[in-house]
C-alpha cells in the first residue's frame, strides 16, 4: 500500500449528503491519506453550514488534514488530486418541480426516470462540463469521481463533450441493494459477494451473485426476493416509508424475469401505473426530503457549530459515502478493487450499442477502470435498455444542439409516457420552469 497523501474537493459543499462523506474520509484515513481537503458550492450559505461542521469534525478526528471551504473555483480545483462531485443544479425546489410537472398529468414524477429525470438531466449537463474544464485548467491530472443525478444522462453528456477526461461516473444504489442482499444471506458484508451485472444507471440486473469460495447465492436470493423484494431492516439505518415501499415493490419487479435480480428504480419503468396510483401529487419525493433529510442535516450541523464539538453527533458515515472512499482508493493506490462504473460499453456487452453508456463491473486501479465483459444480454432486457439508451442520447443531443425537437423525441420515447402528445404538454411546461436553466430550445 502507497503512503502517499492526496488533496481533495467535493463540490457540492452544501449537499445533505456531505457531512456524510466528510465522515467516511475521517474514518478511513488509515488506508486512504489525505493532506489536504476543500468543499466547494456557489451556494454560500448552505456551504456555510457544512464547512463549519466540518472544521469541527476535522479538528476533532483528523488534525492532521488541512481543511477548508469556498466558492472560488480557483482556489477549490488548484492543485487537488481528486473531485468528487455531486452537484443539483436548481436545488430540490426544482426538483420538486420535475415531480410535479408529470404528476398534475399522472405521469411518473421522480427525479432520474421519465419527464423530472429529462428535466434534471438538461440542468445538470451544464453545470458538470463547467466542473469538469474547471478541474483540467488547474488540475490537469487529477480524476473526477461524479456521482450527479441523472448519471445517465451525464455520463453521455460527458462522453460527448469531454470524451477524454479523466472522468468516472458512479451510482450508489446498486451498493444500497448489495448491503440488503448480503443481510438477506447473512454475510457479514456486501464485499463477501462477487457479483456479474449488467444495465444502464438505474435500470440494471444481477445475473450471477457468489460467495469468495464460488459458492452460488442466486437460488437462495431469488426465494427471499420473491417473498419480500429488498425489504430488509439494515443496523443503523431508518429507512423512509417511500424507500420501504420501493425495496418490497422489488418482487413485483423479479416477477417479470426471475432469471436475474432487478434495480430497484425498474419499477418506475415496468409499473409506472402502480407509482402513480401511489403519489401524492401535491406532496413528493422531494418534499420528504425537504421536511426530513435536510431538516435533519442542517439542524445537525447547526447545533454542532453551536456546541463547538461532533462529539456527540447523529451523522453518520452510509453506504454512498464509503462507496466512494473506495473508488478513490482504487486509484489513488491501484487497488484493482471489483465496482460497478457507468463506462461506454464497447464490447462489454456484445450485443448492445457500444457507444451507449453502461454500468458494468470494473476493475479499478491508477489507470482508471478496466471493464469485464458481461457477454450477450437477454431480449427482454435489450429492448428496454435500447428505447433508454436513445431517451438519453435524445436528450444529450438536444441540450448541445437546442433542439426542441429532439427533447420532444426523447420524452415520447420514455416507457413513462404514453404519447406524443402527452409528451409535447409536458415538455411545454418544463420548458417554462426551466427557463433560468436550460439552453433556448427551438
Amino acid at each position: 500500500m502507497s503512503n502517499k497523501s492526496v488533496n481533495v474537493v467535493i463540490v457540492g459543499g452544501g449537499s445533505t449528503w456531505s457531512p456524510g462523506i466528510l465522515k467516511a474520509l475521517t474514518k478511513h484515513l488509515d488506508i486512504f491519506k489525505i493532506n489536504e481537503l476543500k468543499l466547494y458550492d456557489i451556494h454560500e450559505k448552505r456551504q456555510e453550514k457544512i464547512g463549519e461542521f466540518g472544521k469541527i469534525l476535522f479538528r476533532e478526528e483528523a488534525p492532521e488534514v488541512k481543511f477548508s471551504y469556498t466558492t472560488n473555483p480557483e482556489v477549490a480545483f488548484e492543485n487537488v488530486d481528486f473531485v468528487l462531485c455531486q452537484m443539483r443544479t436548481g436545488g430540490y425546489p426544482m426538483r420538486e418541480k420535475d415531480e410535479k410537472i408529470p404528476l398534475s398529468q399522472e405521469l411518473i414524477g421522480q427525479e432520474t426516470c421519465g419527464p423530472g429525470g429529462i428535466s434534471y438531466g438538461m440542468r445538470s449537463i451544464g453545470g458538470v462540463i463547467e466542473l469538469v474544464d474547471y478541474m483540467e485548467k488547474y488540475s490537469p491530472n487529477a480524476w473526477m469521481l461524479n456521482y450527479s443525478n441523472p448519471a445517465a444522462i451525464v455520463a453521455e453528456a460527458t462522453r460527448r463533450l469531454r470524451p477524454n477526461s479523466k472522468i468516472l461516473n458512479i451510482c450508489d444504489m446498486p451498493i444500497g441493494i448489495e448491503l440488503r442482499m448480503a443481510e438477506m444471506l447473512g454475510l457479514k458484508s456486501r464485499k463477501d459477494m462477487v457479483i456479474r451485472y449488467f444495465g444502464l444507471n438505474h435500470f440494471g440486473w444481477w445475473t450471477d451473485i457468489r460467495d469468495k469460495q464460488g459458492n452460488d447465492l442466486m437460488p437462495a436470493l431469488r426465494e427471499k426476493v420473491a417473498k419480500i423484494g429488498y425489504n430488509v431492516e439494515i443496523e443503523g439505518e431508518n429507512t423512509e416509508a417511500s424507500w420501504n415501499d420501493t425495496f418490497t415493490k422489488a418482487k413485483d419487479v423479479f416477477a417479470v424475469d426471475p432469471t436475474t435480480l432487478p434495480n430497484t428504480y425498474l419499477k418506475y419503468y415496468l409499473f409506472p401505473d402502480y407509482v402513480v396510483e401511489h403519489s401524492n401529487p401535491n406532496h413528493t419525493r422531494a418534499n420528504e426530503v425537504m421536511e426530513g433529510r435536510e431538516k435533519f442535516v442542517f439542524g445537525e450541523c447547526k447545533a454542532i457549530a453551536e456546541k463547538g464539538t461532533a462529539k456527540d453527533s447523529k451523522l453518520h458515515v452510509d453506504d454512498h459515502a464509503s462507496y466512494i472512499v473506495d473508488l478513490a482508493r482504487a486509484i489513488a493506490y491501484n487497488t484493482k478493487e471489483r465496482m460497478l462504473l457507468i463506462v461506454e460499453n464497447d464490447g462489454a456487452l456484445s450485443n448492445f450499442d457500444p457507444t451507449a453508456m453502461v454500468e458494468v463491473p470494473c476493475l479499478v486501479g491508477s489507470n482508471g477502470p478496466e471493464k469485464i465483459v458481461q457477454g450477450k444480454i437477454p431480449q427482454f432486457q435489450k429492448g428496454l435498455m435500447e428505447q433508454q439508451v436513445s431517451v438519453e442520447k435524445l436528450t444529450v443531443e438536444a441540450w448541445i444542439e437546442g433542439s426542441y425537437q429532439k427533447l420532444w423525441q426523447a420524452i415520447t420515447l420514455s416507457r413513462t409516457v404514453p404519447s406524443a402528445s402527452v409528451a409535447k404538454a409536458i415538455l411545454d411546461d418544463l420548458i417554462e420552469a426551466n427557463k433560468d436553466f436550460w439552453p433556448v430550445l427551438k
